[in-house]
């Protein structure tokens, strides 16, 4: 008996080993909510961490609860394998290629995006951001509208969202329509989960928010700007229900319109260098922090938009079957990403008026619609974007 065990723990992958892992895939993950499918490769297939059970329960958690869908199962597949240092290990390996990247786009964005071939480029970007933000209304009606009265929480949130309404009041009310308008969706009731009793997350969680409050209080003594920065993101981050594409159109709304920090052009910009990024589009938040205040300003945006996923992937993983067993949990979900797709089509139609559009422009939306249509991954449809915008305009 002492002998099995031995050899199952001897199985388990090392913390560097499952840095250097995720930092190897988090290099090459391009593709959205394609990240998921290179985890599961990795960690399913190639090196037999994870059997595919327990990885479909660490989808259907990632689903139910917000940040950045592809992060979280990287910290979910590090969590089950080394417990809590496990998360962070994969997290970060997973995350930091896209903030090097994007930190080192965003610098360059600074010194040259006046130059005519940039200013052609990101012209033809910004209508290809259009029909990506298009495209993931589709996906995400597809999969979050259930029956005839979701679509009125969708028309009820993107008229609030479209009256300026703040986003979070909106999630919020549209949690209590779903926990009221879904109150006879049944739903099946599953066993609880021994997992909570095996691991004692307490101390190490308090240990992380420690740390966090300790940055915080830094940040208010050295810079009231970060701070703000940093509070921001948090806030984002934890009402991003839906994954990264449903951070962008809060971010949006606290940056562009409520802060004026920067214009909506160039949140799209923005956007666009995310894209061609790997890692999760939410890495737009480094650039936006990169221009409010700079390296400081980037890693503090960064460190802010994925600190509420990670804790809540080792929070909630021992006690998700609880939670997943909850009807009023289950409805007031439902209730949610209804609303994120009236919020994502609100946030079409502004990026789409935002913008000048003609005849090029208007060619460069639609091939990419239906590039995206035709399931085109997201990389070729930017890299061959920047190519025709630099011809094109």
């Amino acid at each position: 008996m002492v002998t099995s065990a031995k050899s199952a723990a001897d199985s388990k992958p090392s913390l560097l080993q499952l840095f250097l892992s995720f930092l190897r895939l988090g290099s090459t993950a391009f593709g959205g909510p394609a990240m998921v499918a290179y985890i599961r490769t990795l960690a399913v297939e190639r090196k037999q961490w994870l059997d595919d059970e327990t990885f479909q329960k660490g989808i259907a958690l990632c689903q139910s609860i917000p940040g950045a869908t592809a992060m979280q199962m990287a910290a979910y597949t590090g969590f089950k394998c080394r417990r809590g240092l496990g998360a962070v290990s994969s997290f970060v390996g997973f995350g930091l290629p896209a903030f090097t990247m994007m930190l080192v786009l965003s610098a360059l964005y600074v010194k040259g995006h006046d130059f005519p071939i940039v200013v052609s480029i990101f012209k033809g970007l910004q209508a290809i951001i259009v029909a990506i933000v298009a495209n993931a209304v589709l996906s995400f009606a597809k999969t979050s509208l259930k029956d005839w009265k979701d679509p009125i929480i969708v028309v009820i949130a993107a008229f609030l969202f479209w009256m300026k309404v703040n986003p979070v009041i909106v999630i919020l009310l549209s949690a209590l329509i779903g926990l009221i308008a879904h109150r006879k969706r049944g739903y099946q009731r599953m066993p609880a989960s021994q997992e909570a009793n095996r691991f004692p997350i307490r101390g190490f969680v308090l240990t992380l928010l420690g740390i966090a409050a300790v940055c915080v209080f830094l940040l208010i003594a050295g810079d009231r700007r970060l701070f703000q920065l940093a509070i921001l993101m948090l806030r984002i981050d934890l009402f991003a229900f839906g994954g990264g594409f449903a951070a962008l159109p809060i971010m949006y709304h606290e940056v562009v319109n409520v802060r004026s920090w920067v214009d909506a052009p160039t949140f799209l910009n923005g956007i666009a260098l995310g894209q061609v990024t790997p890692g999760p589009i939410v890495i737009t938040a480094t650039f936006v922090g990169y221009l409010v205040h700079g390296v400081s300003g980037a890693i503090v945006s960064t460190l802010s938009i994925f600190l509420p996923s990670l804790l809540l992937v080792i929070v909630v993983t021992p006690y998700f079957d609880k939670f997943q067993a909850s009807p009023h949990f289950n409805r007031a979900i439902a209730g949610i990403f209804a609303s994120f797709v009236g919020l994502l089509l609100t946030v079409a139609l502004r990026f789409g008026l935002d913008i000048p559009w003609n005849v090029p422009a208007v060619l460069l939306a639609v091939a990419a619609f239906a590039a995206l249509l035709l399931k085109v991954e997201i990389i070729w449809v930017v890299l061959v974007g920047i190519v025709l915008s630099a011809i094109l305009f």
